[in-house]
């Protein structure tokens, strides 16, 4: 079961991760099959790291909070708060595709809503990747742990993020039903070369 895991980072740790790279890398190196998306969330002008953002397959909650826990800036003190919650993954084109480029900008937009009803066959029925704008890349909703209710989005959306707020806000529309507020921030693919 896919967990949305975003860790926001305190401020003035960029040299501590820095240090701690490698570290990082050799720990997320163990989930490498597990990870659906992963990589930083960046300041406006993509200069800072500024958060991280992992979509990672694990067997239950216990798990997703022992990976989000475990994790060595976690464990040094580096993130102010860590976020974890069940995803249903809707859509996730591949990084071959031209969703994802390195030279573009790309944002992660996020949104939560009261606790909806979820009805199954209204969520996973949809067909996002033929209606959906091509620069979105991926989009997952928020659930509750028993998977009975939606509480929000996150996707990733190519394009700058005052623009992706535009981009996904049909997808939000579509999926809560409602207007719901969301943000937008830098995003960068993340993983080893």
């Amino acid at each position: 079961m896919p967990f949305y895991v975003y860790a926001q980072d305190k401020s003035g740790v960029e040299a501590d991760m820095l240090e701690l790279a490698e570290a990082h890398w050799s720990y997320m190196d163990r989930f490498a099959d597990r990870l659906i998306l992963r990589g930083p969330t960046l300041s406006d002008e993509g200069a800072e790291h500024t958060g991280s953002v992992h979509v990672v397959d694990l067997a239950d909650r216990a798990r997703a909070e022992r990976f989000a826990t475990e994790e060595p800036y976690w464990l040094a003190g580096l993130y102010r708060q860590v976020t974890t919650v069940r995803t249903v993954v809707l859509l996730q084109r591949g990084p071959t595709e031209r969703s994802l480029t390195p030279d573009e900008p790309n944002a992660l937009v996020a949104g939560a809503w009261p606790a909806r009803p979820r009805d199954a066959s209204d969520i996973e029925g949809r067909t996002l990747a033929d209606n959906t704008d091509s620069r979105v890349s991926f989009v997952a909703v928020l659930v509750d742990d028993d998977q009975s209710h939606t509480t929000g989005i996150v996707a990733v959306v190519r394009g700058i993020p005052g623009d992706a707020l535009g981009i996904i806000q049909p997808v939000v529309d579509q999926l809560a039903g409602e207007g719901v507020a969301l943000t937008a921030q830098r995003w960068s693919r993340g993983g080893r070369s």
